[in-house]
């Protein structure tokens, strides 16, 4: 892949990874300080509450791997399975699932994120430019995510769930036949895709070819990285997936900090919940180029059909009072 072999796109990952230790850094002696000051508070729960909180760690561990295994396979940060979880089952509100999602995600992007780096998959050009609008974008969800109430953030992640789950299941065909027949390079890149050098090419495990691939910059970046990228853009779904998960690192590093000096975060959940996320990343970034590519969009559609379900009902009964099955 060119922009792998290019010393100026290393200086601009080594530039991006060094920006992401700092901001991660930070937050960690924050969380650390914070951790100190209520040291003498902690020490005062008796043993059976102390017993149920290890019960609880243990219990966000094992769903965090799970979330990270899968997240690396669709190119999520996790969060989108972590947080109707952490809702459901735990019962936390949806600000503080959120809040402590989101730093998972960092965990489980940078262990999947490089990763597929190493296996020669991410287009880090392509990231890097898409990041100029996708960090914006994290900062400013995160402010409008603590100022809107909860019971309508349900219903708003209920409905980018379906629309991502139906367009990956519209599209299978077509993935795959534009891999068959090299549909994703025998397309004309616009101006700034062949400015940038935004083309590239992977070796897919699975079906044992190497998939060419000019990308297209037709709409802006994408608040649906994976949908957005494959469905848009023209980048091949692994290439996509491997690209998001490179991307989430920087934006959820933005949106962590914002939610933690906000006092949302449970510092209990954080450490398990990032524990879990970057065992769950490593491996599912071990695997996901093994994977079929309709076996793929499967998976995610699914996943993101139940988790929009389980949002929508969670919403329309905190709303309307409205129960469904």
């Amino acid at each position: 892949m060119k922009y792998l072999k290019d010393p100026k796109g290393k200086k601009i990952k080594l530039f991006c990874f060094m920006i992401i230790a700092i901001t991660i850094l930070t937050l960690s002696l924050a969380v650390v300080e914070t951790y100190k000051e209520s040291s003498s508070l902690i020490a005062n729960v008796n043993i059976k509450t102390s017993q149920l909180d290890s019960v609880i760690q243990i219990e966000v561990l094992l769903v965090a791997t799970l979330a990270g295994f899968f997240g690396a396979l669709m190119g999520l940060g996790g969060g989108v399975i972590i947080v109707p979880v952490l809702t459901s089952i735990f019962n936390l509100k949806i600000h503080e699932a959120i809040a402590i999602s989101i730093i998972g995600v960092v965990a489980t992007s940078i262990s999947g994120g490089s990763s597929y780096i190493a296996q020669r998959i991410t287009n880090i050009r392509l990231a890097i430019f898409l990041e100029t609008s996708t960090t914006l974008g994290a900062f400013l969800g995160a402010l409008l995510t603590l100022i809107m109430p909860g019971k309508f953030l349900y219903i708003i992640f209920s409905v980018f769930a379906f629309y991502v789950s139906l367009a990956q299941l519209h599209s299978i065909k077509e993935e795959v036949k534009k891999i068959s027949v090299r549909g994703f390079s025998n397309v004309l890149p616009d101006a700034v895709s062949k400015y940038l050098n935004l083309s590239g090419e992977y070796f897919d495990e699975r079906e044992k070819i190497k998939v060419e691939y000019v990308g297209m910059l037709g709409i802006g970046g994408g608040f649906l990285k994976v949908s957005a990228m494959n469905l848009f853009m023209n980048i091949p779904l692994k290439v996509a997936i491997a690209t998001s998960k490179f991307m989430i690192c920087i934006t959820a590093a933005t949106s962590a900090v914002i939610y933690y000096v906000s006092g949302v975060v449970r510092l209990d959940l954080v450490a398990p919940l990032a524990v879990g996320t970057t065992i769950g990343a490593t491996l599912g970034s071990r695997v996901m180029n093994k994977f079929k590519i309709k076996w793929l969009k499967l998976i995610f559609a699914f996943i993101m059909f139940y988790l929009g379900y389980a949002m929508l009902r969670k919403g329309l009964l905190l709303i309307f009072g409205l129960s469904l099955p």
